[in-house]
C-alpha cells in the first residue's frame, strides 16, 4: 500500500484534481510521472527554470525552501501526503504557485537572509500555500456575510443562491491532507474573487485557467492575511451528510463573530 492509496479521490473538493492525479497514482513512479506531467504543461518558476520535483535531501542545509525553488526550479518533496497535494496542486494552480514563490522569495532577499520570523508578507502567502480555499462569487454580499459569520444565511437562508453563484476551489495543501480524514471542525483561509456571471457559464476547465490567471494577477499586488475570511470546509452545501439546522448550530466549528479575532486552521 502506498501513501496515497489512503486518499478517497470521490471525495467533491478533489475534484479539480482528478484528472491529473489518476494517472500519476497508477503509475508504477509517481515522483517521475509528476515531473513528466511538469514537462508536458512547461511548468517554470518566475526565473524561466523548469520546475521539477526532487527528493527533500536535495535542499541544502540552512537554505530556505521557497529560496531554493527561486534559485534552481527544484521542489523538495518527500514522499507523503503533504508534498503530494503541493506537486498536484503546482500542476493544478501552476501560475498561482509561481507568483506565491516569487512573492516568498523576494521577501527572503530583502531581509537579506533566512529571519527569525517570516515577516508579515511571507506569513500571509505561507497561509495561502496551506490552507487557503478560493471562493469565487459573483454576489459581493456572501461574501459580506461570510465575513460576519452569518453561517445561517450564507448555508441556509441563501443555501440555494450559494450552489448556484459561488464555487469554492481548494488550494491549500495541508488543507487536503487534513481533509484525507475529515473532521467537522477543518477551516479553511478562504481568499475571495469576484466573478463576472460569464465565468459561470464556464467549464470545469476553463473555470481553473481563469482563477488561475486572476488570482496570479491579483497576487501581483502583494498579499495580506485580511484577506482571508474563515470557511469550515464541511459547511459548504453537497461536500457532507447531514447539513441540516442542528449541524449548522455547532458554535464550536460555526463560531460567532469576534472583533479583532484572527481565524485558525
Amino acid at each position: 500500500m502506498r501513501f496515497f492509496d489512503a486518499i478517497d479521490w470521490q471525495r467533491p473538493w478533489l475534484a479539480p484534481l482528478r484528472a491529473t492525479a489518476e494517472s500519476i497514482v497508477h503509475s508504477p513512479d509517481w515522483r517521475a510521472a509528476i515531473n513528466h506531467r511538469a514537462e508536458q504543461i512547461g511548468l517554470k518558476n518566475h526565473r524561466g527554470l523548469p520546475i521539477r520535483f526532487v527528493p527533500q535531501a536535495s535542499l541544502p542545509h540552512g537554505m530556505a525552501y521557497e529560496a531554493f525553488i527561486s534559485a534552481t526550479g527544484g521542489v523538495p518533496t518527500r514522499e507523503n501526503l503533504h508534498d503530494f497535494f503541493n506537486a498536484l496542486v503546482w500542476l493544478t494552480f501552476p501560475r498561482i504557485k509561481v507568483q506565491l514563490n516569487a512573492l516568498q522569495a523576494a521577501e527572503i532577499v530583502k531581509a537579506g537572509a533566512i529571519p527569525a520570523s517570516r515577516g508579515k508578507v511571507r506569513d500571509a502567502a505561507t497561509i495561502f500555500d496551506e490552507n487557503a480555499a478560493l471562493l469565487v462569487v459573483r454576489d459581493a454580499s456572501l461574501i459580506d456575510a461570510l465575513r460576519a459569520h452569518a453561517w445561517h444565511e450564507v448555508f441556509i437562508e441563501r443555501r440555494h443562491e450559494f450552489a448556484q453563484s459561488c464555487d469554492v476551489w481548494l488550494f491549500g495543501h495541508a488543507l487536503m491532507e487534513k481533509l484525507v480524514s475529515p473532521y467537522k471542525a477543518i477551516t479553511a483561509h478562504a481568499r475571495p474573487v469576484i466573478a463576472e456571471n460569464a465565468y459561470f457559464g464556464l467549464s470545469p476547465c476553463d473555470k481553473r485557467i481563469w482563477i488561475d490567471e486572476a488570482v496570479k494577477n491579483q497576487l501581483g499586488a502583494g498579499l495580506t492575511t485580511a484577506e482571508f475570511t474563515p470557511l469550515p470546509v464541511l459547511g459548504i452545501p453537497g461536500w457532507w451528510d447531514g447539513q441540516g439546522q442542528e449541524f449548522y448550530d455547532d458554535a464550536a466549528v460555526f463560531r460567532p463573530k469576534r472583533q479583532g479575532k484572527t481565524i485558525t486552521a
